[in-house]
């Protein structure tokens, strides 16, 4: 029978050079060169890849393992954007318009506010148990949503959420560099990237289909139960254990935890996201409840930075944040591009469906229905990307075509799209979208690791998976305030003079179905839906801006083959 894991099986399928694993530190190092001469000398004394340790699973084994895990990716994906289309009918089951904007921001809060300390817990602790108490975490906090008696507990089972599905997509992570060589890696990397944009992209689909039928919204996240039960077996019989630190004990692990960090962490985050909420929507922006977010969250930021930059009260290889990674100009670049092409990957997901619902009052499922040339083209590019990089070795190039594709598909929607577009003219610039967004979505989650070694992958991970989450949180909250600030001074003026309170104008922002919509003229209701399409069109700059950031980050990448076991194959 196969044998746990060891340190050692990760040290071998970290199969790289070790030039090119230090050549960040300084940063001075030349690339590797690349043509085929080079690689083969480069390559002429590392193992082959048929010499690298056995993965401890037979075939049978490591499927069931990998459909399991890949499902908890597809869930975490689901859940960042089930509520794009199930958010008018919880306002009709609840009230509250003022909260709307956390359902939507509430699980990625979550994650972001933990992410970087299961993060580091992942390199600490049990890989195995660690994944399956994040996968109860989420699974809980769907309950919880599920069976939600008012908003307030909604959201805060959307946070609880949250938080497990960053340990239990971190742990997918893990588990698969772990268990598969540099030559490999990219492929499986892919292919988590497919099954958590297939997620993500379902998500408004299956939200919408369930809001529209009997079942009612809250089965959105009932789903979520039934397949972790389909799939418990394997997580708890198949999966094997694997312990970073094995020799270490249990006490000394949990000293080995930065707990300011892990605090400060978290703060940062959720000042952050009240700032931007609250501001403009439930406090004015001069209102002194408003600036005092604004201070709480400097004074966050600023606590944070200093404590991980000195290490107070923990040490340089403890803390919660790697710090080091800043000074490699390739792990910072990637932080940068993996931040802005999540944000292109987002803003479509939530806010084309949004376009649908108010200009064609489409029913939640239809609106998400319009997402699937943007699905399918994402779904395309990111396994393209999959499987040429590593074949190839270059990943410089994928980020500068990510970069051309999302600033020309953000500036086509941003100055053409009005609420007489054509429906193909639409799918035709969320086909270029989906090119940008999906060519470098994962790509970082296999190129970091390789950067910095075996000791430091989890670490690696992490830092790649805080640069997409955060992005996600970043973005959903800013276009949140874009379109809940201009939406409702737009709506406000084509309602100038008739009697509506600043709810019933809040909740036009919530969907068609509102008060606004069915108790005025046909002249009025156009012009409050073209109010609506230009707050959601303001969105589109954060596209554009994305997107000039991922090529100016690509443009100052290394060109360099990197992934060295395909390259000489080639």
């Amino acid at each position: 029978m196969a044998t746990p894991l060891t340190q050692s099986t990760l040290s071998s399928n970290a199969n790289l050079p070790a030039d090119l694993l230090e050549k960040d530190l300084e940063d001075t190092t030349p690339s590797v060169p690349g043509t085929p001469a080079d690689i083969e000398k480069a390559s002429a004394n590392k193992p082959a890849p048929d010499a690298l340790p056995p993965r401890p699973y037979g075939g049978l084994q490591w499927f069931l393992v990998c459909v399991a895990i890949y499902s908890s990716a597809f869930l975490y994906g689901l859940d960042n954007t089930i509520v794009a289309d199930v958010q008018a009918a919880v306002i009709e089951t609840f009230g509250n318009v003022d909260k709307l904007g956390w359902l939507g921001i509430g699980f990625p809060l979550g994650s972001i506010a933990t992410i970087l300390s299961i993060g580091k817990a992942y390199g600490i602790f049990n890989m195995k148990w660690l994944y399956i108490a994040s996968l109860v975490m989420f699974e809980a906090g769907s309950a919880l949503c599920g069976g939600a008696p008012n908003m307030d507990a909604l959201i805060v089972g959307r946070v609880w959420a949250g938080a497990g599905g960053a340990g239990m997509y971190l742990g997918v992570l893990n588990l698969l560099t772990v268990n598969t060589s540099i030559h490999e890696r990219p492929m499986y990397m892919a292919l988590t990237g497919l099954v958590w944009g297939s997620g993500c992209i379902l998500g408004p689909v299956i939200g919408g289909g369930f809001s529209d039928s009997s079942a009612t919204w809250r089965w959105s996240f009932y789903i979520n139960l039934l397949i972790f039960a389909l799939f418990s077996p394997v997580y708890l019989f198949v999966l094997k254990p694997f312990q970073p630190q094995p020799n270490i004990r249990l006490g000394e692990k949990i000293k080995h935890i930065d707990w300011i960090g892990v605090v400060l962490n978290a703060a940062l985050y959720v000042a952050f996201v009240m700032t931007f909420t609250f501001g403009g929507i439930i406090y004015a922006w001069n209102d002194g409840r408003t600036i005092a977010l604004f201070v709480v969250f400097g004074v966050i930021l600023i606590l944070f930075a200093l404590q991980q930059g000195t290490a107070f009260l923990t040490t340089k290889e403890r803390r919660l944040f790697p710090v080091d990674f800043l000074k490699r100009r390739t792990m910072i670049l990637l932080y940068i591009a993996t931040s802005a092409g999540a944000t292109g990957l987002f803003v479509p997901i939530y806010y084309i469906p949004l376009y649908f619902s108010f200009v064609h009052n489409d029913s939640g499922m239809m609106a998400a229905v319009r997402l699937l040339p943007f699905i399918c083209i994402l779904i395309f590019a990111t396994m393209v990307n999959g499987a040429l990089m590593p074949k190839f070795g270059f990943y410089q190039p994928w980020y500068i075509v990510s970069g051309i594709f999302l600033v020309v598909s953000g500036s086509l929607m941003y100055s053409l799209v009005d609420v007489s577009t054509p429906n193909s003219t639409i799918y035709g610039f969320s086909v270029l979208m989906a090119i940008g967004a999906g060519v470098s979505q994962q790509a970082a989650y296999s190129i970091a690791p390789a950067k910095v070694g075996p000791n430091r992958a989890s670490d690696a991970v992490g830092f790649i998976n805080v640069a997409q989450i955060g992005a996600i949180v970043i973005a959903l909250t800013i276009n949140g305030s874009i379109f809940q600030n201009i939406g409702f001074q737009h709506i406000s003026q084509a309602l100038a003079g008739l009697d509506f309170s600043s709810e019933e104008i809040r909740a036009a922002l919530a969907g068609a179905k509102s008060t606004v919509f069915t108790n005025v003229t046909p002249e009025v209701r156009q012009a409050v839906i073209e109010g609506i399409v230009k707050a959601i069109g303001d969105g589109w700059i954060l596209v554009i801006v994305a997107g000039a950031v991922t090529l100016v980050a690509g443009v100052f990448m290394r060109w360099e083959r990197l992934f060295m076991e395909a390259s000489a194959g080639a």
